[in-house]
Order: structure tokens, then sequence, then C-alpha cells
């Protein structure tokens, strides 16, 4: 088979991913692939599949949950078309509400926003929509819009500049232009939420049967298909939507559902498991249609509604008990003790089980390790997906891995000596390394707590991750540490947030990365559920629940030190538990470390060969 390949060589390992793409093709099997940062995943895969696509008259979605993969997917597709002439109907897709041109849509909750632009839709209120119509069909403005994209690539960006540019509806615009598309970007919801999918694939004659899948940034895959299925309601969201209505029937059901919540709260420290029995009513759809009717009418004025989300609850509340865990917990929310009712899934193979057998799917990522995890979680049959595994294309040499089996957040051994221990070590190590580093911390606390002994013995200025930080914030931080490059700075920040994925700090802006402890999940309600579960469904509960997720957190930290070939940079690992078996397997298979009480040698040693 012929590949549409938008460079003139190929990299190390990337020869391999797109011959094992095209096997599995040949084959009609489901693809799992780990493949690093620096293989080339994007031109692979689209290169490999893109002629499938052309000569079987498919579709191809390419899901990511990063907005910055969309960009890499749309420049790789522009030039493939380049280069190889090809004829590529391409759209590319974000969140419908930030493509919406109604003032204030983007602010919204995504739920609410979806209510809102349907109450908008079906009461004739939305001017952008009515302009896409005429009784029999779109309107001729509509059709000239896409007619005169043509076979033009162009990101989500350059099409709702030109797109605003008119009185008309952008998402339906993009959806208009899909049905003649062969490639369309998306968001993860686009196919796996299962009322999404319906929608679009309808509006753009598109089928599971002829749709050719690849699923970017895989190892959030799971998390992301179990937060779809999941519901909750706090007591905060009741107090807000009392606020809404002066109806006596409503604020009569809204009482009724806060003594429910009185009831159950009794006796609860902070958090319990609850059965579905514990939290029925006797008419509760009555009760919904009532709210969802009241909704209405706020709506109408304020865009979301609070009442709203009441009635969204006790509607799913009633769902399915296998593979879901239903629990109370206590919480707080700007300094108020807020109480929370969760319907939580466990199982994220749920929605996965028609979409394996319609489609062909390719999932990737460079932490999709272990590859058995991913592939028993999502619901694949052995004998119907291919497990792949690539090593890391960089220079070995540019990267030095040390194991310090000094100090560890293990819980029983927590202490005011062991965090000066590892605040003093941690300091010592970042003043050895030549420019900016990363220490990274198992949990907010914990940081807290090391703060103060690391600042006292190191020389570098700390710079520090706050809990709930905004999307702005965040990138001030970033930039700031950007800044101190030339002189080298400390950035303390959280495994598994903000700042261990998703962010590139390429060349000098990161030369080292510090990870304190094992990022292991509170051992909480849902924690001990998906243990639990996955015991029962697996024999895995303590791996897949537990120590796996932990480790895939260290990987992604870990990842942030070298993003090219060209980077150099130490990772060290301080946490004795790290040299032990039992954690030392879950790292890829051509991880190599050196496990060292004396560090420092090991560290100047590495930075004097690289000068």
């Amino acid at each position: 088979m012929n590949i549409l390949f938008p460079h003139d060589e190929t990299r190390e390992g990337q020869k391999d991913f797109i011959n094992d793409i095209i096997e599995s093709i040949k084959n009609k099997k489901h693809l799992l692939a780990h493949a690093p940062t620096g293989i080339g995943k994007t031109a692979a895969i689209l290169s490999s599949i893109l002629p499938f696509i052309i000569d079987n008259n498919k579709t191809l979605f390419f899901l990511t949950s990063r907005h910055t993969q969309h960009k890499i997917a749309v420049d790789t597709l522009k030039e493939i078309q380049k280069k190889h002439e090809t004829r590529l109907k391409v759209v590319d897709f974000i969140g419908k509400k930030h493509m919406c041109s109604q003032p204030g849509a983007e602010i919204l909750p995504t739920g609410q926003f979806y209510e809102y632009c349907k109450h908008l839709v079906e009461n004739e209120e939305c001017e952008f929509y009515e302009n896409m119509f005429t009784k029999i069909g779109y309107s001729a403005e509509a059709r000239k819009f896409v007619e005169e994209e043509g076979h033009e690539i162009e990101s989500v960006e350059e099409f709702l500049k030109k797109a605003k540019e008119t009185k008309l509806c952008p998402y339906e615009l993009a959806l208009l232009k899909t049905k003649k598309a062969n490639v369309i970007i998306g968001d993860y919801y686009h196919v796996f939420n299962p009322s999404i999918r319906e929608a679009l694939f309808k509006k753009s004659n598109k089928f599971l049967e002829k749709a050719v899948i690849i699923v970017d940034e895989a190892h959030n895959l799971p998390s992301r298909l179990r937060d779809m299925m999941s519901t909750r309601l706090s007591t905060l969201v009741l107090e807000r939507a009392r606020k809404e209505s002066q109806d006596e029937r409503v604020l009569e059901i809204l009482n009724e559902v806060e003594n429910m919540f009185n009831v159950l709260k009794e006796n609860l420290d902070e958090e319990k498991m609850v059965r579905k029995e514990d939290f029925e009513f006797e008419n509760v759809e009555e009760m919904v249609f009532i709210l969802e009717k009241e909704a209405e009418n706020v709506k109408a004025v304020k865009k979301r509604s609070y009442i709203e989300l009441v009635a969204e609850f006790l509607l799913k509340w009633d769902g399915e008990d296998e593979g879901f865990v239903r629990y109370l917990e206590k919480t707080r929310f700007n300094d108020k003790e807020i109480i929370r009712l969760n319907y939580k899934c466990l199982d994220p193979s749920l929605n996965m089980e028609e979409i394996i057998d319609k489609s062909l799917l390719v999932l990737m990522s460079g932490t999709l390790t272990p590859l058995e995890m991913y592939r028993d979680l999502l619901g694949f049959k052995r004998e119907e997906v291919e497990l792949k595994e690539y090593e890391n294309p960089f220079p070995k040499e540019n990267r030095l891995n040390l194991i310090i089996p000094d100090t560890t957040t293990k819980y029983t051994k927590r202490s005011l000596e062991m965090y000066k221990l590892i605040g003093d070590k941690a300091a010592s190590f970042s003043d050895l390394i030549e420019g900016n580093v990363i220490v990274y911390f198992p949990s907010y606390r914990i940081m807290s707590s090391v703060y103060d002994f690391f600042v006292s013995k190191g020389k570098k200025t700390v710079l520090m991750e706050r809990q709930g930080m905004g999307k702005e914030e965040k990138e001030v931080l970033l930039n700031k540490f950007r800044d101190y490059q030339k002189v080298g700075s400390v950035l303390f920040a959280v495994s598994g947030g903000s700042f261990s994925e998703g962010i590139d700090l390429p060349g000098e802006e990161l030369k080292g990365v510090i990870i304190v402890g094992l990022p292991l999940s509170k051992p909480d309600v849902e924690t001990r559920s998906l243990i639990d579960y996955y015991d029962y469904r697996f024999s895995r509960g303590w791996d897949y629940a537990y120590m796996f997720p932990a480790m895939i957190r260290v990987i992604q930290s870990a990842g942030r030190c070298i993003r090219s070939e060209e980077d150099k940079g130490v990772i060290i690992y301080l946490d004795e538990r790290y040299s032990l078996s039992n954690y030392f397997r879950c790292f890829p298979k051509d991880f190599k470390a050196k496990v060292t009480k004396l560090p420092e040698e090991h560290i100047k040693k590495f930075f004097k060969s690289n000068q």
C-alpha cells in the first residue's frame, strides 16, 4: 500500500509504526501503540491511513483532547496535500460552545450550553441558526460559503475567523462541510459520547461502519469515558436552584431532595457509599417534568439553570448498578462546606462495544503502558487488537535517569524528619542541575510540607503551583519560569496536574526533573471501588486502579524533560520504591536508570560531558 508521507525521510521507529499500522489495516485489527515523543506519530498515522480512507470511501476521525494536537494534525494534512496533491476534505471541530457566535456562550458549563442552544433553536431565537436554513433545506448563503471553502485545509481558528464574518452558525457550517469530508478532527466526545455522536453522524451522513478512528493521547481515554458516564449533585447546586424559582411545586421538589440529602449526611465523616434506594423518590418522572419545564423559563432569561442540573441528576441516578459506584462526600468550595452525591462510572468499556465492533481504531500515546491494561479497560478482545510498543527515539546519552533510594513519601514513614531529608536532597540536586528544574510532588500537602526545608537549603528561586489556579495564572507562572532559564530556577508542581502534561519546555527552558515520591491515588471510596471492580473483572485491581495509574503520572512528569533529539537533561526519581521490582516493572521496556545513593558525581559528570 502506498503512503502519503509528508517529509523526505522517516525517523527512527517511525517506519516500524507505519508498517504496523498498514499491517493492522490489512488484518482488520485494532491497534494500540505506545509511541514515545519524537517518533512522529501524527505524520506516521495520517500518511499510512489516508490511502486506505481514500480508496475505500471511508471517513477518518482524528480525536485528541489537546488543542495543540489539532494544529499539528492540520499542519501535517496541509503538508500531505501540498506534497502529494491529494484532494482531501478536512473539517476541524472543537466544542460547540467554543464555536458559537452567541455572546457569553463560552462561559456556560458544557451541559448547560447544549440545553441553552437547544432552547434558542427550538424557539427560533438564534439568528445564526435561522439564517442557515429555509423551509426546504440549507440556505443559499450557507451552501455558497461551503462551496467556496473547496478543498482548502484550515484550522478551526482559520475557519471561525471567516465563519463569524457571516450571520451564519459556525458549528452548523462545519457540520455542512462534514457531509463531503473524509477527515474530521475533533475531541473524544464527538465519537465516544453516544448522544453527541448520534447527532453528528446523522447531520454529516457518517456511519461507524465506514469510520477509522485515531485516538491521540489515548492514555486519557479511560478516565474521559468514565467522566462522560458519571454525574453528581451538590448542596451548592440545590441552594442556587432554589434562588431561580418562586414556583411552589418546584420549591416543594427541591425541599424534598434537600431533605433526602439531610438524611443521607447523618453520621457522615468524609465520605460513605450509598445505595440507589437510599435516594429514591416515588414520582421521579413527574418531578423531572416539573423541574425541566421551570428550567426552560429560567433559561429564557438567564441562559443557564441550576434547576436543570437537578433534573438531569435525578434522571441519571436511576441508572445501572453494574460498573458504577454511588457515594456521598463532604468537600469545600470557597471555604464553605458542601455535600456532594456522586454516581460514578467505574467501567470505561461500557460505551466502547459498538465502536469496537463496527469501526477500526488506532489508539496511540507516549505513555500507553502497560498496553494490556488499556486493552482490558477499554473492552478489546485479545484476538481483535494488536499491541505495539516502540522505543524512545532520542539519544540515550542525552538523558540521565537516577533512582535515589534514600527517602520515601510512603504514608507510614512520613514525618518532619523525612520532609527535611527530601527538601535537603531535592535542593542539593537542583543546585547541581545547570538550569531550570521542575520538582514534582504526589500532593499539594506534601509539596507544602517540603517547601520551607527546600528553600532554606537551595540557592535557586522557587516558583510554586497553587491549588485551583486558573488557566491565565498557570500561563503567567510558566512564562516566568521560562524567563529564568539562563540563571536557573525551580518550579514546584504536582504529578498528574497541569504542569505534568501538555506543556513543552524545549532546549534550555528545562534541564532537570525531580519526582518526589509516588503519586498514588487517595484510597477513597472511588479508588477502593475501582480496585474491587477491576479485581472482579480482571483479577488486577491493585495494578489497574492504583499502581499503574501512579506510574503513568510519573512517566508523564518525567517526559517533560526531553522533548526533542537535541534536549539534554537529568531525571531524578526520589523514592526508595522506584528501585523495587514491583514498581520498576511499570516503566517502559527501554527504560534504563542508575540506582545510586551518591548521585552528585553522576550529575556533575553528565553536565560536564554535555557542555
